[in-house]
């Protein structure tokens, strides 16, 4: 496989540059120098094609012809999910692979249909194709903006609890829309909670060879899965027969998915030639690669046009949840394989990968894309992959039309199943409770709405952050003088919290301590308002007799409040040097005019 991309390193500024200017580093060299670092980070390709070998290429294209026969059926499955024709699938599956092939900074990831996203289409494009290839355009063009603007930071806000309550609430509800194909029942409502009723009030009119093959994909993938994770690498000493045998095991285990639906068509297409058909199938699938036009921006309708701006209006949020958790998906999935291979990966390089990939893809006809748990598990590369799709289009979609939908329902359900992560409220309980708040609101509302349960999830987590800035843990020990150790830097949304504290320690005993120390070793900053709180607290506590002194200020916030020019404001290098101070003062001795002590 191709080498792990390497993050071009910064530019020198032209002062440390300018060190070494002469015969062998000129002002064009190093322009020459920093082109080209700047070139290596816009398209990592750059990057490990040097370096790339017929080595890396013959494991390439193992990996890709896996992974191909991977995606082609997950790619019809999935544009189930979304509520597209299910050749709006394959058209999401190839122009990706190759986009992220020159942008993408992760070596291991796989662009295409996912479905999360494909769950995400359904909620935001009402099933039309237009509103699919349009939405993935203007995905394309807000995370290339995002990109271009150095905002991959906005990802750090969305915690993992809410990542996690969204992907656990999405694999119930893909799983449980999947449960009407299983059965052969049409006309269920796509809204979770009527789904439920209806599929309950209607299970008595199940279909019972849709079932039959449906569950017994279900158990095919699932044994076929499980075979997968018991198998151990061989040893080349071992028998060749045994060797051979493994890897017959593993190569059908993770294909499981294309025998699963090449089994199910073949029963179906014995079904078609012997005059019955018990089973609901794919139907027609138009042959031939999508053709290359830019993507609608206005939608015809039988009582005139539906024009750009009310379809925009129509998408409504979509336009906000669909970049966020496509990137979100993309990054995580990067993340996570960049930590096991040793690699680093780029957030805002992600998002302009990102954004070029929906955006091109929209002239192919395909709905918005993201990073594949599954296919980038199989530590896949991109090109062969590609190949098998556009082959597929080209010449074995006339084969689709046999594929039962039950067969791709159970691919689906499969698919996701693993994404429900139970463990995660467990774990959360152990390491922190608070926690699992913006997990359960995420979870529960995801189910109503996406767009309310991730919009919840973050408010919350939000909130939970703003309430630690506001009330930070401040400890208060008495020991002849009143020491107040803040835990964490101070803001406006803590001074009063900090004053209201300092003020009942020091004024409501029935014997105030005449000194009080607050000692600013974990503050690294402040801001205007809790410097003002602090200049009050200082003239309130010298109306009462008290004296307030600062020790252990680190540089940003020393030059703050000399700068704010406090009345009565002291400082010591360490608490105990203050502690001195304040005993001495607490006895008397530190009065008016007397000499100031060093640091004061």
């Amino acid at each position: 496989m191709r080498a792990a991309p390497v993050p071009a390193a910064v530019c020198r500024s032209t002062s440390m540059c300018s060190e070494k200017t002469g015969p062998a580093w000129g002002g064009s060299t190093l322009a020459m120098a920093c082109t080209s670092r700047a070139m290596r980070r816009r398209l990592p390709v750059l990057g490990w094609l040097p370096r790339y070998s017929l080595t890396c290429l013959r494991l390439d294209v193992t990996a890709g012809i896996t992974v191909g026969l991977t995606v082609v059926p997950q790619a019809l499955a999935y544009a189930e999910v979304a509520g597209l024709p299910v050749q709006y699938g394959l058209y999401s599956s190839f122009v990706g692979c190759f986009v992220y092939c020159l942008l993408g900074t992760a070596k291991d990831v796989t662009l295409g249909p996912t479905a999360i996203m494909s769950l995400l289409v359904s909620s935001y494009t009402f099933h039309d194709p237009t509103y699919a290839v349009l939405l993935a355009f203007l995905s394309g063009c807000i995370q290339l903006a995002m990109g271009l603007l150095h905002l991959g930071f906005l990802l750090d806000f969305v915690s993992c609890p809410v990542i996690k309550g969204f992907t656990s609430a999405a694999s119930i509800t893909i799983s449980f829309n999947q449960v009407k194909n299983i059965l052969g029942l049409q006309g269920i409502p796509r809204q979770f909670f009527l789904q439920v009723y209806e599929t309950l009030r209607r299970i008595g009119e199940t279909r019972a060879g849709d079932a039959i093959l449906g569950l017994s994909c279900l158990a095919a993938l699932a044994g076929l899965r499980a075979m997968k994770s018991r198998l151990h690498p061989t040893a080349s000493m071992e028998p060749l027969a045994t060797r051979a045998s493994v890897l017959l095991v593993r190569s059908c285990a993770t294909a499981r998915n294309a025998l699963v639906v090449l089994a199910a068509g073949l029963v179906a297409y014995s079904f078609q030639v012997s005059g019955s058909q018990p089973l609901m199938l794919t139907g027609s699938v138009p042959r031939g690669l999508p053709p290359f036009d830019p993507p609608p921006f206005s939608k015809a309708v039988p009582n005139g046009t539906v024009p750009f701006g009310r379809m925009v209006q129509d998408m409504g949020a979509g336009l906000a949840v669909v970049p966020l958790v496509g990137v979100l998906e993309t990054v995580a999935i990067a993340k996570a394989f960049a930590s096991q291979n040793d690699y680093r990966i780029d957030a805002n390089q992600e998002l302009l990968a990102m954004g070029t990939a929906n955006l091109l893809g929209s002239f192919f006809s395909s709905y918005p894309i993201t990073g594949s748990f599954g296919r980038t598990a199989v530590n896949a590369q991109t090109g062969p992959q590609c190949t098998l799709v556009l082959l597929s289009l080209a010449y074995l979609t006339s084969l689709f039309c046999y594929i039962p939908k039950a067969a791709l329902a159970a691919v689906i359900i499969s698919a996701v199943i693993p994404m429900f992560d139970a463990r995660i409220f467990r774990t959360l309980w152990r390491v922190k409770r608070l926690d699992l708040i913006p997990l359960c609101v995420t979870f529960l509302l995801c189910f109503w709405e996406v767009q309310y349960g991730i919009m919840a999830g973050v408010l919350v987590s939000g909130i939970l952050l703003l309430y630690s800035v506001a009330r930070p843990p401040i400890k208060v020990l008495e020991q002849g003088v009143l020491l107040v150790q803040p835990g964490s830097s101070l803001h406006f949304p803590a001074a009063d919290h900090l004053q209201d504290i300092i003020r009942d320690r020091a004024l409501a005993a029935a014997s105030p301590p005449r000194s009080v120390i607050l000692d600013c070793h974990h503050v690294s900053t402040i801001d205007y308002t809790a410097v003002v709180g602090l200049a009050e607290l200082l003239q309130d506590l010298h109306k009462h007799g008290i004296s307030l002194v600062f020790c252990s200020l680190q540089d940003p916030v020393l030059r703050a409040l000399l700068a704010a020019d406090l009345e009565g404001f002291r400082h010591f290098p360490s608490w105990e040097e203050a502690g001195e101070a304040a005993m001495r003062h607490t006895h008397g001795c530190w009065q008016a005019g007397a000499p100031r002590e060093p640091g004061e």
